[in-house]
């Protein structure tokens, strides 16, 4: 038999007759690339992470092992409990409500000509820092209606749906009238058609006064009138109580009532700039006048959206006006990417736009709300720039949550690293179960 011919016998697989240099290099240039990465994911993610877990088991200043104690004491200190407690409420509210508000919008505005003008305005708060968005926030909420916006926009709705008094407090002048501002001040001598009626109030700041209040004048009365004036009576330097004097103003604005002499209110009317009123066409008999306690309702003095029963949801509602921007950017790409044959399909069988929404849009929707509503639990877990510029040291207690305890049982005087560290560790932990669900549609979207 003829011998082969060595050029045809096949070369053996490389690694079977010795190492492969060009999978070791393969290898070294792998490494090469991975190590900056290794060396920054060890040196600011590892090696904090281990270090924080050791120094949550030592105390105040590192040099006295507690153990657990500083988890015990995470548990049992009423501030820090109030911060978890916070935080359970976040993670139960705000992600929620921010996916359905971007879905909201994302729907709605889907078939509108002017929907980018509007989502650009939606989304523009993610374009400025949480600090900077807590800080505007703060001016809106502040309690006095002149300087929060949200306080005077609630007091112009209160005001077309009920009106407000003109003075806030008043005392009579003289004997002749009694009461109070929660009952009115009612004039003793009964008058009658053809009579006036004084009825001076006192301890009145001048600028309760209202504005347009002019010179007080006493009205003439006609017949069948019983006319009146309600005035400032008070005068600088000096004058005489219960008559109507010059630099003396009138309440503009303020509610008269005639009753008669079963008390009961026969005729109401409001006064002129001078302080003037006139009842026309009164019947003959007796009656009384009276300030009406209408006069001295307070006026809207705002919520107190930065006090410690409203700070959190204050907090949140701030938070949401950031976030529903992206929610809705988010929710509006996969929006765009369904199938528009499937929802005409369901329009064809006859599906309301609410069957179609709730049956055919959501359910598609589902991996793209999926992304939303992790996203935001791994945000608010770590929340914690808004609520430091928007809660005032006031009630800094009551709007904590966990990320702004670390920072002030750390830092912010208290100086208690090992306690924080423990709080650092809490955060951690919690947050795991969001990335370990983030992780698994990861891969499942790989696969």
């Amino acid at each position: 038999m003829a011998l082969a011919d060595a050029s045809s016998v096949p070369a053996p697989p490389p690694g079977l007759d010795g190492p492969d240099p060009g999978r070791w290099r393969r290898r070294l240039t792998t490494a090469a690339f991975l190590a900056p990465a290794v060396v920054m994911l060890g040196v600011w993610i590892v090696y904090p992470t281990i270090r924080t877990i050791v120094r949550s088991l030592f105390g105040r200043d590192g040099s006295e092992w507690v153990g657990l104690g500083n988890y015990e004491t995470l548990f049992t200190t009423d501030t820090l409990v109030t911060a978890i407690q916070n935080n359970a409420i976040w993670v139960a509210v705000v992600p929620a409500l921010v996916a359905a508000i971007g879905m909201i919008f994302a729907v709605l505005t889907e078939r509108i000509s002017w929907k980018v003008g509007f989502r650009t305005a939606v989304f523009m708060p993610m374009a400025i820092s949480m600090f900077a968005a807590g800080v505007i926030w703060h001016i809106m909420d502040e309690k006095d209606p002149e300087r929060g916006a949200v306080n005077a926009a609630i007091g112009a709705v209160k005001d077309v749906f009920g009106s407000s008094g003109v003075l806030s407090r008043a005392q009579p002048s003289s004997d002749a009238l009694t009461g109070s501002i929660r009952e009115g001040f009612t004039l003793q001598a009964t008058v009658s058609p053809g009579d006036g009626a004084l009825l001076g109030l006192t301890a009145i700041p001048p600028a309760e006064v209202p504005e347009g209040a002019e010179q007080a004048a006493t009205p003439q009365a006609a017949g069948g009138e019983i006319v009146g004036t309600v005035w400032r009576d008070f005068k600088p330097g000096g004058g005489e109580a219960g008559v109507v004097e010059p630099e003396e103003l009138g309440i503009p604005g303020a509610t008269v009532q005639l009753r008669d002499t079963s008390g009961d209110v026969v005729s109401t009317t409001k006064t002129d700039a001078d302080g003037s009123f006139v009842f026309a066409d009164v019947a003959d008999g007796e009656y009384q006048v009276a300030v009406a306690s209408e006069t001295f309702a307070a006026p809207f003095e705002g919520v107190s959206w930065l006090g410690p029963d409203l700070i959190t949801p204050a907090v949140m509602i701030a938070y949401i006006w950031v976030w529903a921007g992206f929610a809705m950017v988010v929710i509006a790409a996969g929006l765009s990417a369904i199938p528009r044959d499937v929802l005409e399909a369901a329009r064809t069988d006859g599906a309301t736009e609410w069957q179609v929404f709730r049956r055919v849009t959501v359910p598609l929707l589902a991996p793209v709300l999926s992304v939303v509503f992790v996203t935001m639990i791994i945000n608010v877990l770590k929340v914690f720039d808004i609520v430091l510029s928007v809660a005032p040291g006031s009630s800094q207690d009551d709007a904590n949550v966990i990320a702004l305890a670390m920072w002030r049982t750390s830092f912010s005087g208290v100086n208690d690293f090992g306690l924080g560290s423990a709080i650092a560790v809490l955060l951690f932990i919690l947050v795991i179960p969001a990335l370990a669900l983030n992780i698994r549609r990861f891969k499942r979207e790989e696969s």
